[in-house]
Formats: structure tokens, sequence, C-alpha cells
């Protein structure tokens, strides 16, 4: 039954589908702008949680009425009834706690995905921007991590809540029942939690610098892990393992100094409320002695403080969460705040229906519409500088102009739909090949199939048993690095972008694979632009026109073989590439 209720109610799908623009100014902030956001499933778990340590503290006061009206008066009827409100107590209070710990899972769940969902949108948007001030390491830890720490607050939110309620409820009844101890209990539980807040401030600072030790770690065992083939040739495994090693020792010091104020707080959790049942138990006990005071609410004012023991653990808990919480913000916020210089403009234009052609009046290069164009250069740097100002990556595209309108004046996402840049180097997830391949929706397996035609990449379909239905290895990396290469070139062709660059498309495939792929590149982007950083011949044999690029300016233009035969510079790179 419980779980057809949970079935109805809200937010229970994930991932969400639209996790909302979190404010960037403060954790604080930020933890409550989650807090709203599901703020329908938190109040439905306050009230389960309510209900849920409510029912606790009213069972003492049925077994003190079944002592003082049934067993003091020697009354069966009425101890029977009060038998029968405890155990209706008991079935409430299972009830309200199946639901507040399902409904308390499933907030922490919330808000750890909406967490790692807001990093994820973040990261595919500001791409290159943020993983130059971010270690990558650093935003997998926060993922992974530190969203977690983020949902644990939302978790403990409804026993914290029920824990106040709670302690209002066993106040007033001890206030009706003995003004002294009422006040004792009122009082003494704020009380002994203030005594826990100096804890407070080196707790935070240790969780704090224990996660900036740790996502170092995690960065550091990412570029190790990444550059391990090149640290194996270069024989500098030692050098980098003496560094993961005094890394980790960092990490497990900062481990350490978290033990003493965390075990400070758990030791309070016992020794504070166990002070306070001393004292009312003791008071009580006098009460009975002077007839001020029955057996049965004697036994009830020490059941009560008791069972305060668990508001008051719990409440020290939430402290912790929220501390916890607090430092995994504070990390979340570190990625959101980095933001890509390339922003739209404030009065933004459509991308023109039919452009004719693109210029960078800075480097002298013109694409027009329907060739296929070679850029040569004899330093990467020179050719990344001019793509990077093409497909608008940088803040700075003065002198790039579509047609005559500023590439600047259009929004970032036209600029993304009509020119796609595939990078250098092959990057692909895990997941069905079909998906990978696919950057849209709509794309049929006859397009697919297609694509890997133009990219030579076929043959790579007959040894895989499941075909396009493979699983991708993280990476890809049960693919060779011209077979990534050849799948990267499908992708790059199924975008059907209007203008497509493409970066050394070809410069891990052999000869044979390079020359069918030349060869096929023209009808598979019949009618639109593509550009291909390259100083392959055969690459370059199959172009309309050649710019050479030297300190990102355009020395020379013309078809390949004209610059072969006309420009030393450009036979150099290009001959050099070919006897290489």
């Amino acid at each position: 039954m419980l779980d057809n209720c949970m079935l109805h109610l809200p937010y229970s799908e994930l991932p969400v589908r639209d996790p909302g623009a979190a404010p960037t100014s403060s954790p604080p902030r930020y933890l409550a702008w989650i807090g709203r956001r599901q703020g329908g499933i938190l109040a439905a778990n306050a009230i389960f949680g309510i209900g849920w340590m409510v029912t606790q503290a009213l069972v003492w006061a049925a077994v003190g009425s079944a002592i003082d009206r049934g067993i003091a008066h020697h009354s069966s009827h009425e101890l029977l009834v009060w038998v029968g409100i405890v155990l209706g107590l008991g079935v409430a209070q299972a009830i309200f706690g199946s639901l507040r710990h399902q409904l308390a899972v499933t907030n922490w769940m919330h808000a750890a995905f909406r967490t790692a969902q807001v990093v994820g949108r973040h990261v595919t948007r500001e791409t290159t921007a943020l993983t130059d001030e971010v270690p990558p390491g650093d935003i997998v830890n926060t993922v992974m991590a530190d969203a977690m720490r983020v949902g644990g607050a939302y978790d403990a939110f409804a026993r914290f809540v029920g824990s106040i309620v709670a302690w209002l409820t066993v106040s007033i009844i001890l206030l009706r029942t003995s003004v002294q101890l009422g006040l004792i209990v009122m009082i003494g539980v704020p009380a002994l939690m203030c005594l826990t807040i100096p804890l407070m401030r080196p707790l935070h600072r240790a969780q704090a610098n224990q996660r900036e030790a740790s996502g170092r770690l995690a960065a550091q065992a990412s570029d190790t892990v990444i550059g391990l083939r090149i640290l194996r040739g270069v024989g500098g495994e030692e050098v980098f393992l003496s560094n993961y090693q005094r890394q980790n020792d960092l990490v497990r010091r900062s481990g350490f100094r978290i033990a003493t104020p965390s075990a400070a707080l758990d030791s309070g959790q016992i020794f504070l409320p166990a002070i306070l049942t001393v004292i009312v138990t003791y008071i009580g006990a006098i009460d009975v002695q002077h007839h001020t005071l029955q057996a049965g609410q004697l036994v009830s004012f020490f059941g009560y403080t008791t069972f305060l023991t668990t508001p008051l653990r719990t409440a020290i808990e939430y402290i912790m969460q929220v501390t916890r919480a607090y430092v995994g913000g504070a990390k979340v916020l570190r990625i959101l705040r980095v933001n890509s210089p390339v922003v739209d403009a404030a009065s933004s234009v459509a991308w023109p229906s039919a452009f004719a052609e693109i210029r960078d009046e800075r480097s002298g290069v013109v694409l027009r519409r329907g060739e296929v164009i070679g850029f040569v250069s004899p330093q990467s740097a020179d050719v990344v500088d001019v793509v990077d100002r093409l497909g608008r990556f940088r803040a700075d595209t003065e002198g790039v102009f579509v047609d005559d309108v500023a590439i600047g004046a259009l929004t970032v996402a036209d600029v993304r739909a009509h020119i796609v840049v595939s990078e250098i180097e092959p990057r692909l997830f895990s997941g069905p090949l079909r998906d990978e391949l696919s950057p849209r929706d709509n794309v049929t397996d006859e397009e697919l199939l297609a694509a890997l035609t133009s990219a030579s990449a076929t043959d790579m379909l007959v040894q895989l048993e499941r075909g396009l239905d493979t699983i991708v290895e993280e990476r890809g990396r049960s693919f060779s690095g011209g077979q990534r290469q050849r799948l990267s070139f499908a992708r790059a062709l199924l975008t059907n972008a209007d203008v497509l660059i493409m970066m050394e498309p070809t410069s891990a495939v052999d000869t044979h694979t390079e020359h069918r792929i030349a060869s096929r590149l023209r009808e598979a982007r019949n009618g639109r632009t593509t550009v291909i950083t390259t100083s392959s011949p055969l690459m370059l044999e199959a172009t309309d026109r050649v710019f050479l690029i030297v300190d990102g300016v355009a020395v020379a233009e013309g078809t390949h073989a004209d610059l072969v035969a006309t420009n030393s510079d450009y036979q150099r790179i290009v001959l050099r590439s070919d006897e290489s």
C-alpha cells in the first residue's frame, strides 16, 4: 500500500526535465534554491517527520496514563484503553516512519541529481572555459561526492523539523504537569545544542580542507591515467607515483583532522542528553516523594527525557549534514561561477538564411558556400587561433562576418547550430555506438551507414558482433586511435552543419584509408562548406582552395597544386608531412 502511495508523490522521476537556473551568489542561497525547487516533497516529508517524532513522544504519555489510571487504580478497562492507545501510536509511528524514510531518500536523491544536472549542463555549455579554470578531476569529484553531500541536508530535513515539533510537544506536556520540569526541558535542550556550536567552525574548516585535498588527488589520478602511456615512454611513472602518494598522505591527514570535531559532536549526542535525563529524573523523583507527581507521570518524564535524546541527536546530525552540504555547495558554485566570455549580444540577429560567405578580415580567410577549403600552417596554434574566431569560441571576433553580419551579433546558439568544429582529439563516451554517432535525434540507420562509408569506417561494423548496437567503452578505449578518429569523422558529417571545420581529421589513419576518405568527402558534404586543417597532400588534393596561415594571417591562397608549385614554405610543410 505504501509503495502505491509513493508512486503518486510529486517529483517521482529522475532526472528532472529542467533543473533550472541556480543562483551562484553564496552556498546558503544555492541550498535554499534547491529547497524551493522541491518544496512540495519537502513539505510532505516534514509532515511525516512530525508525525513520526510526535507519536514517539506521545507513547510515553500513554504509558504513564496506563500506569496511573489502569494499574494504580486497578481498572482493567482503563488499562485496556491505554494499552490500545499505545498500540495505535506504535502503528501510526511505523506508518509515518516508513513514509518519512522513503520521502527522505527521495529528497536526498532529487537534490543530488538536480545538482549533478546543473553542473552537467554548465559543463556542456561552458566547455573549455570551465576546464581551463577547474581541473576535470575536480569536476568529476564534485558530481560524484559534493552532489551527494548537498542531498544529505534534505535527507535529514524532515527529522529535524519533527524534532523541533516533538520538543515543543514534550515541553508543553511537561509544563502542564510541572512548570519546573517543563522549563528545564524547554531551556535545557536549546542550551545543550548551543554547546555544540563552537565545534561547527573547526569541523567546517576541516571538511573544506579535506575536500580540497581530495579534489586535487582525484584530478592528479585522472591526469595520470590519461597520460599513462606517455609516462611509461619517458620513464616518469615513479615520479608521478611519489607525487600521488604525497597527495594521498595529505588527504589521509586532513581526514584525521576531521575526526576530532566530528567525534566531539558524536559524543555530545550521547553525553549531553544524558545530563538532561539525570536532572529531570532527579527532580521528578523528589516530586513523587512529595506527592506532587504520580508514579506514572515520573515514568512518562523519564521516557520523555530518554526520547529527547533522539531529537537532540537528530538536530546535531542535521547541523553536521548542513555543514557538509555547505562545503559541497561551495564546490558546486566554484564550477557554476565560471562563465564563458562568449555570450550573446544585447540585441542579437538571426543567422542569414542563405549565406554566401564567411570572412575573417584579420586573418584574410574567406569561406565560400559549398567549397572544400584547406588550412595549412607550420604551427598548429596559428590555425587554432583562426578556427576559434570563425567558430566564435573567443570573445574577440571583431572582423569576422557572415555575409555582412558581424558574427558577434549572432546568437551563440545560432552559430553553434550552423558552424561545427570537430577537435583534433576524438572523444567518445560510453553507450551504444548508434547513440554515440548521432548528433541529432532523428538520424536513421541509412544516414549512419552513409556517414560511416564516407569516413571509411564500415569495416569496423563487420568486426563488431552487435554492429551499431555495440556498447562503446569509456573514452572508446576498445578502438584504436585511427578507428576513434574515423568514428569522430562520421559523427561530424552527421551534423549536416552549414559550415564544418575539422581539425587534423585523418592524422591517425593509414594512407589508403585517408585516400578513400578524401575521395568521398566532396559528395558527403555536397552544397555545404567544409574546412580541413591538415598538412596531408591526399586531403589537400580534395580541396577547392588552400590557405597557408602563418602567425594567424593567411599569407598565401590557391589550389593545392598551385601552392606546391609556387610557394616554397607551403612545399616544405606539405612534403615534410608526406615524407614522415
